[in-house]
């Protein structure tokens, strides 16, 4: 399987996308996770104990449409490797349309009210499964970058490396992984706050921008060389 060299644009651009579009959901949407299956469940459980506090059935049907994009990823990626493919080209494209869907959806849905619609059900369930495709896309075929939807290990790793550089333990592969790690970390920071003053001026349409950007990963990724 050939994959595309490290390089920090891209790392960055997939963290950009993950920050903004999980924060667009989160706001947009009565508080679903499209990125962060744990961030879905202790909504559950705060649902269950207070039915009055957040929308559960959304929560709960956002984790098999996560797991539906994975293992749609999964079985896609397996079928066009085999046929000697371009399988990270056609997952990012597979995520593409579904964050597209998304924003369709999400317009069709708006305004959105205090319950939960038909409309914004289905854009909320694609949302989740265009970010499943992404979390899949980073493990099987992006495995050399740092994660761009997870957030927790990244700050993990950059808190271990910045303490092994003070307590003059760090090496080369110490300040290469710091680099690696922080620029997702920025950029999904960037894009959570961008989102949250798009979505709030903009609406659903707000999508164009995570569009925009995977667009550009598409075509830069597609390049040959």
């Amino acid at each position: 399987m050939v994959q595309p060299p490290h390089s920090r644009l891209f790392g960055a651009s997939l963290g950009f996308l993950a920050g903004y579009v999980d924060t667009l959901g989160f706001i947009a949407l009565f508080g679903l996770f499209t990125a962060h299956v744990t961030g879905n469940f202790v909504l559950i459980g705060a649902a269950l104990a207070d039915p009055s506090r957040v929308s559960i059935l959304l929560k709960f049907l956002a984790f098999p449409a996560f797991v539906i994009g994975v293992a749609v990823t999964r079985l896609m990626v397996l079928a066009i490797e085999r046929r000697g493919g371009p399988s990270l080209s056609m997952a990012l494209i597979l995520q593409w349309v579904l964050l597209a869907a998304f924003m369709v959806f999400g317009c069709l849905a708006e305004p959105i009210g205090k319950d939960v619609s038909e409309m914004a059900m289905v854009a909320g369930l694609l949302g989740t499964a265009a970010m499943g495709v992404h979390s899949a896309t980073s493990r099987l075929l992006l495995a050399h970058l740092a994660p761009t939807s997870m957030m927790t290990g990244n700050v993990t790793q950059i808190v271990l490396d910045t303490v092994d550089v003070l307590r003059g333990a760090a090496d080369a592969s110490t300040s290469a992984r710091c680099v690696k790690t922080l620029w997702p970390l920025v950029a999904f920071a960037i894009g959570a706050i961008a989102a949250a003053f798009a979505y709030l001026a903009h609406g659903f349409i707000a999508l164009t921008v995570p569009l925009a950007v995977l667009g550009a990963v598409i075509v830069v990724q597609r390049r040959p060389g």
